[in-house]
């Protein structure tokens, strides 16, 4: 019988259930009906692709935001989480949350002061994307969890494509 091998406990941190969950079962897997913005986000470190579409109110509300792509569990359940956290906010709360979640996955911050950057308002959805910080002791996952950050933040600035070796 072939058993796969336990995993560690770095691995461990990385594969939280909330990673797990959004992986297995990503939110807003599908393009947004009359989107506003659309970009493509490629990381050719590991084939990961993504594409992000948004809707965005004149008034700079972001009504509906959805994803579609193929990647590895890092990427889908970031893209998932993304889309859920930023959905019903505003452009400028999307920019602080990417540079937040940049932050976390590079180690530039940690969770207590992710959560000090941003209004109280927010604080829940950075206690769910501070689970994306234990890609910081992988460097190179680091790209896998920011890439639809990356999309995202093309999308709203009008721009089509973008990749993760910017």
């Amino acid at each position: 019988m072939n058993r796969a091998a336990p995993l560690s406990d770095d691995l461990r941190v990385l594969y939280q259930d909330l990673i797990l969950d959004h992986g297995r079962s990503p939110r807003n897997f599908r393009v947004v009906e009359h989107h506003t913005c659309k970009a493509q986000g490629n990381n050719p470190m590991c084939g990961d692709r993504v594409n992000v579409t948004a809707r965005v109110s004149p008034a700079g509300l972001l009504e509906d935001i959805a994803f579609e792509g193929k990647g590895c569990a890092i990427s889908v359940a970031s893209a998932s989480m993304m889309s859920e956290a930023l959905a019903g906010k505003f452009v400028p709360d999307a920019h602080l949350l990417y540079a937040t979640v940049h932050a976390l996955c590079t180690g530039k911050i940690d969770a207590d002061q992710a959560k000090a950057a941003v209004p109280a308002s927010m604080a829940e959805s950075v206690d769910k994307l501070a689970s994306l910080s234990g890609v910081r002791q992988f460097p190179v996952r680091v790209k896998c969890a920011t890439l639809a950050w990356h999309a995202l933040i093309s999308c709203l600035d009008g721009q089509s494509q973008t990749t993760t070796e910017k």
